[in-house]
């Protein structure tokens, strides 16, 4: 039976490293003075994802992940016709991998999950995939995101029925744990943020985030955002959820576009509905719509 502390708690930055097969991640070259203990709370092993998806930025892990290279990676999904989301669905899954020729002990835990031991237990002790650290779990995925097989068989799985399948990687035994509609992650125009900032409810409506450091803020800033330094990720980044409401519009701002794009995919990882990155950044803002705010 599944218990709470199987759920990761959704505004934890050690969740994204749950997620290393599937999440968006940060680049460190994006953010070289960023203190690497911390990056680790961002990072990902990407195996599963497509190397055909461009816009997510990704960091080379060659020794991190028994998954990694593989050649057939490729957009493909199935979906349980019964769900009430369709195409437009997450899900939130855990898994547990073993090699090809365990066949003797895939039978064993299987007939063990069937006698009701967890599958989190489980990952933990036999997984042979990085997020056996944290109970298997892989966090919320999208179409699209993951190899033909693995996606194939957890989305077409019933809610919390432990299910078999085999990839390239060995045989894994995965679960879903819950589903809900596909976030909306988009890039915003810095004419059209400036449209929607003329209307005073605008700023008392929507929540906006200003990811750069403190020194940047001093040379220019827009009114309304609230700072949030990723260097200081570690302080902020376990409280987003109780500081910042996940059902309402969120506007993401930097100095070029980069790490507000990275850090607006985060939150969409962090259960984020709707989220705008200012396209270009506050440099963009300043050069296309407001010369009186100041570049650097």
């Amino acid at each position: 039976m599944l218990r709470a502390t199987h759920f990761p708690p959704i505004a934890s930055p050690t969740l994204l490293v749950l997620r290393k097969c599937f999440i968006p991640i940060l680049s460190i070259s994006s953010f070289p003075s960023y203190p690497l203990h911390k990056l680790s709370s961002f990072s990902a092993f990407h195996s599963f994802f497509s190397p055909s998806r461009p816009s997510l930025p990704s960091l080379s892990l060659t020794q991190l992940s028994p998954m990694l290279g593989h050649p057939h990676l490729r957009l493909s999904a199935s979906f349980n016709s019964e769900s009430s989301y369709g195409d437009n669905r997450e899900i939130l899954v855990q898994h547990l991998l073993l090699k090809e020729d365990d066949q003797k002990l895939l039978l064993e835990l299987q007939q063990r999950i069937a006698g009701g031991e967890d599958l989190s237990d489980l990952a933990v002790e036999y997984s042979i995939c990085p997020s056996k650290q944290e109970g298997g779990m892989l966090g919320w995925v999208r179409k699209g995101q993951m190899v033909p097989e693995f996606e194939e068989a957890a989305f077409c799985a019933p809610l919390n029925k432990v299910v078999k399948c085999k990839t390239n990687f060995g045989w894994h035994l995965l679960q879903v744990l819950s589903e809900r509609e596909e976030s909306l992650l988009k890039d915003i125009q810095p004419e059209e943020f400036h449209a929607k900032m003329q209307d005073p409810s605008f700023i008392e409506e929507a929540q906006l985030i200003d990811v750069r450091e403190p020194e940047e803020v001093s040379q220019a800033s827009l009114p309304g955002f609230q700072v949030l330094p990723l260097r200081q990720f570690g302080s902020w980044g376990p409280e987003i959820t109780s500081k910042f409401d996940p059902t309402k519009d969120t506007y993401v701002l930097c100095h070029h576009g980069m790490r507000s794009l990275q850090v607006a995919k985060w939150l969409q990882t962090q259960g984020f509905r709707k989220i705008f990155n200012i396209s270009g950044g506050i440099h963009a803002y300043a050069t296309k719509v407001d010369p009186s705010v100041p570049t650097y």
